[in-house]
């Protein structure tokens, strides 16, 4: 077993945390109140989750029909903001996860993962409000049959992917932790948000 704090079963206990305590207010401004401790990874997770959920509520907003095209730029540039902010957390969690096995020997014929465990973790946040909000559909009063007994089936399998990818992250974290695999951080390089990279933002200024 892992000798670290942490594993599928910490995160998804402090994404569904975030969760409940974003729709007890419901508001996508909303300030955050993140519970845990800095310096801990609870404290990245609640924030790494709450980003992924105002955005979620930010996405539904926009595809409203009749919404009015200058809050829909307003709400598109938040999206993009909060995009770079989601990544950039993802990011630094890999970071904080490599200074945590650093010291780890790697056996001889160790591999790398084909994603980061922090991109793998991110998948599970986003997982656990598909599950939230499917669940909340199953719940509808105003919605037929049909609908209820099609979204319990989408529930089910999503609850499948979450049994999956919560084995899979723990998986790994014991592979890292026993050396027989290892961590690289890579940056995504996202060039649209940098006024240096995307030429319609640097050209603007010739």
């Amino acid at each position: 077993m892992m000798n670290f704090n942490f594993d599928s079963r910490l995160f998804w206990t402090v994404f569904n945390r975030a969760i409940e305590h974003y729709h007890s207010i419901d508001n996508v401004d909303a300030p955050l109140d993140n519970p845990y401790e800095e310096q801990k990874i609870e404290h990245y997770l609640y924030r790494k989750n709450w980003i992924d959920t105002v955005q979620w509520h930010l996405e539904d907003i926009i595809r409203k029909p009749d919404i009015d095209p200058v809050k829909a730029l307003e709400v598109k540039r938040r999206i993009d903001k909060s995009n770079q902010d989601r990544t950039d957390l993802v990011e630094f969690i890999d970071d904080y996860l490599f200074d945590k096995f650093k010291n780890i020997e790697q056996q001889h014929n160790a591999t790398i993962n084909t994603e980061t465990p922090a991109w793998a973790i991110d998948r599970l946040s986003i997982l656990a409000l598909k599950i939230y909000h499917m669940h909340c559909e199953t719940v509808r009063t105003d919605a037929t049959d049909e609908h209820v007994a099609g979204c319990k089936r989408r529930l089910e399998i999503l609850c499948n992917q979450q049994s999956d990818l919560s084995q899979a992250i723990d998986q790994l974290l014991e592979d890292i932790a026993v050396g027989k695999k290892y961590i690289k951080t890579y940056k995504q390089m996202k060039m649209y948000n940098d006024p240096t990279l995307n030429p319609e933002l640097y050209s603007k200024k010739q």
